[in-house]
């Protein structure tokens, strides 16, 4: 019998990917999404006969048990949550419910429907914020500089509390940032793509941005999702660190999707203090030596490979948006 998944976030980039990656190793695979007018498919459209989309909130515990206790999931994957770092500045009660409570609330879920059920918890490098070491491996202490990074802070403990507690196969994936051309147009990757393909096309003629100087370890999420699963397949649940440990900055960013249009960044680039962050997270650079000891895992998208599909696609995009 095909095994069960329930992706919560199906709609979102890793949601997206994860579901095509399940339904090729034969799963019956299961979408959750709020009831919102602004809810958006177009991520999940190519494979949308293939799945089950089914409503539910991560704010509302009865909608998550009688969620669970219908479909039956052999796993879960919690991808769900407010997402974008400088949103949680601005809301940062409402991504506290989310990012936060939101994990328990999926965790009870299955404390109560059945405890057996597999639980991945989508945790974040950010959670690293100020960093105590270079790079940032599985023992590293946490010390989050955002409202989102506290809350994922919150759902990796928890996660951690109800496995010790309640023996329940829960693990969090400490996910270092990780783009495709599915990004949200708001993250700084898309921003750059997008933009720099308006460019190339005449659309505009500058890009403004923040902190050139800060710098991330980027991957593809077509590579982090197949991680998701494998922790879910090991005999005994553990966290890890899902990372390319090479580092990038947003410089070097924007001048390779800039380079691949035959374009020099610094005839359009122009600085806007408005898009500084309060407080930046020091240098992100992640460790990923367990999961490839452990679940042989590696990504196999470089950072030029990356960036050059996602300008390709933006590039299709715009096209299309402007009639060219």
């Amino acid at each position: 019998m095909s095994k069960r998944a329930l992706i919560t976030g199906i709609t979102g980039q890793d949601g997206s990917y994860l579901a095509e990656f399940l339904l090729d190793k034969g799963y019956e695979v299961f979408g959750m999404v709020r009831r919102s007018s602004m809810e958006k498919f177009d991520r999940i459209d190519h494979i949308k006969d293939k799945i089950e989309i089914r409503q539910a909130d991560l704010l509302d515990q009865m909608s998550l048990i009688n969620l669970v206790d219908d479909i039956k999931p052999d796993e879960i994957y919690n991808l769900a949550a407010m997402s974008f770092v400088p949103t949680s500045w601005t809301q940062p009660v409402l991504t506290a419910q989310f990012t936060a409570i939101g994990v328990t609330r999926v965790l009870e879920a299955i404390r109560a429907v059945n405890p057996k059920i597999k639980f991945y918890q989508a945790s974040s490098s950010e959670m690293f914020g100020k960093v105590k070491t270079i790079p940032q491996h599985e023992e590293t202490p946490f010390h989050p500089r955002s409202p989102y990074g506290v809350a994922k802070v919150y759902g990796h403990w928890i996660t951690v509390n109800y496995r010790e507690s309640y023996d329940i196969f829960g693990v969090s994936g400490i996910l270092f940032n990780h783009e495709s051309p599915r990004r949200g147009i708001e993250f700084v990757t898309r921003k750059v793509t997008y933009n720099a393909a308006k460019i190339k096309l005449g659309i505009t003629d500058e890009l403004k941005m923040g902190n050139l100087d800060a710098k991330r370890d980027w991957g593809f999420a077509g590579d982090y999702v197949k991680a998701m699963w494998l922790m879910l397949q090991q005999d005994k649940p553990e966290d890890f660190i899902i990372s390319t440990g090479k580092t990038h900055s947003v410089k070097n960013l924007v001048e390779t999707a800039f380079s691949s249009l035959d374009l020099d960044y610094k005839e359009y680039v122009k600085l806007d203090k408005k898009f500084i962050r309060p407080a930046e997270v020091d240098l992100l650079i992640g460790d990923p030596g367990k999961a490839k000891k452990i679940l042989n895992w590696e990504p196999e998208t470089s950072f030029e490979q990356l960036i050059d599909m996602m300008v390709k696609s933006d590039i299709e995009l715009v096209k299309k948006e402007y009639n060219l």
